[in-house]
């Protein structure tokens, strides 16, 4: 295995980092998934690495080669399928099974792979998780209907994104804009029992940073503090993109359709919550890329962190339980590494999606800018702090009970 070159050991280290930032890998772990790397391969190292750029620094025991590599990346993008694949050729080649020449070809090759759902099936998977969030508010039928409706018009504008730079530079604002005008004609000439904000909320939760806030504490609580701080801004300026698109995109559809007097509709029964669950995870499988193999695990992630968080919530309060549920996640993801060999996060993002309060946020600040909610909610400006403060309180807890098998 040591017998590749300076070159070729450095320029797949290179390669690996990149393709790991590039799969949405949190800093913390990057950073140690690579010093491990670098370490069987008879390299010293450090890096640095950041939301948009990356730094490594790699050198020999007598420092007789010295390489440094400095890049500007984009943020990268939750590809949980890839991410599963880099880590088995990175297996492979610590176990002696393949050269470092031929994992950097293996790498290769799994950048240039296609997606492995296809597009009509990423569409469901949006309108399936519009609705099922709707459906998980414990609202009613007609919200989860014109939910999942319109997510299909927001997976519109993303398709849209891909091939103009324009619209992506915009599309959270555009895609908040145009569901909240939806809403609004919906509930003007169809339907007067739609909760319009909830299903604006519903439409574009896919981009709601809840996870991204929760990544960004957990650096912070690292001790990653350049990378952690960049992560909390660039989540706040998604949520405040958002919000203003909704703000803008009801005014507009007041003005354009008028305001209708709200049919209270008959609430969701409350088992509904748990059909929810399943569903929302089963579509989270298609929007993270997540292989089938994994799917299983994927889906009881979810399950245990919603039923282990409302099950403690019962005798504590609802930031105990989300304690309980992160402590719930991060065991069973740490016991998924152990058995399967692979990283993770894979399963922990199912669960953590679950009981990340991303859509409080966003209702805490409808609730500070325009002095109302639309769902009963009290104190949630607290609330949600708290569960951030408990989620990563749960992870940390979970890796002490059972440390994972490796840095990913």
């Amino acid at each position: 295995m040591n017998t590749a070159t300076f070159t070729q050991k450095r320029k797949f280290i290179v390669k690996l980092g990149k393709m790991l930032h590039k799969y949405g890998t949190p800093a913390y772990r990057l950073e140690a998934h690579l010093m491990e790397v670098a370490t069987h391969l008879g390299l010293k190292s450090s890096f640095v690495m950041s939301p948009t750029s990356v730094t490594f620094v790699i050198w020999t025991e007598g420092h007789e080669e010295e390489y440094t590599h400095v890049a500007r990346v984009d943020p990268g993008d939750h590809d949980l399928g890839s991410l599963a694949d880099t880590d088995d050729v990175v297996n492979k080649m610590l176990s002696g099974q393949l050269t470092v020449e031929q994992a950097d070809a293996e790498l290769e090759a799994i950048s240039k792979q296609k997606a492995p759902y296809s597009k009509l099936m990423t569409g469901f998977a949006f309108s399936v998780s519009g609705a099922a969030f709707a459906m998980l508010m414990g609202t009613s039928w007609n919200d989860v209907l014109w939910s999942g409706l319109l997510s299909i018009v927001v997976f519109l504008f993303v398709l849209w994104s891909a091939r103009s730079k324009r619209v992506t530079h915009m599309l959270e604002p555009l895609v908040a804009i145009v569901a909240a005008i939806g809403a609004c004609a919906i509930s003007s000439y169809i339907d007067p029992s739609v909760n319009i904000r909830l299903v604006v909320l519903s439409a574009i939760i896919v981009f709601i940073p809840g996870l991204a806030l929760a990544l960004a504490f957990a650096e912070l609580s690292s001790r990653h503090l350049v990378s952690g701080t960049a992560r909390v801004m660039d989540s706040l300026m998604l949520l405040f993109k958002l919000y203003f698109g909704a703000f803008l995109g009801i005014s507009i559809g007041f003005s354009m359709f008028g305001i209708t007097d709200f049919v209270q509709p008959t609430p969701l029964p409350k088992w509904t919550a748990w059909l929810a669950i399943l569903l929302l995870c089963l579509s989270l499988i298609v929007i993270f890329r997540t292989k089938l193999k994994h799917a299983s695990w994927s889906i009881a992630s979810g399950f245990i962190a919603y039923a282990a968080s409302i099950s403690a919530a019962v005798y504590f309060d609802y930031s105990i339980g989300a304690f309980v549920g992160a402590f719930a996640v991060g065991v069973f993801s740490n016991l998924f590494n152990r058995i399967v060999n692979a990283p993770a996060s894979i399963v922990a993002m199912q669960g953590l999606i679950v009981l990340v309060p991303g859509s409080k946020t966003y209702i805490g600040l409808n609730s500070l800018i325009e002095g109302q909610s639309f769902v009963h909610a009290d104190h949630i400006g607290q609330q949600t702090f708290l569960i951030f403060m408990s989620l990563l309180a749960g992870l940390i807890f979970a890796n002490v009970a059972l440390p994972p098998k490796k840095a990913l």
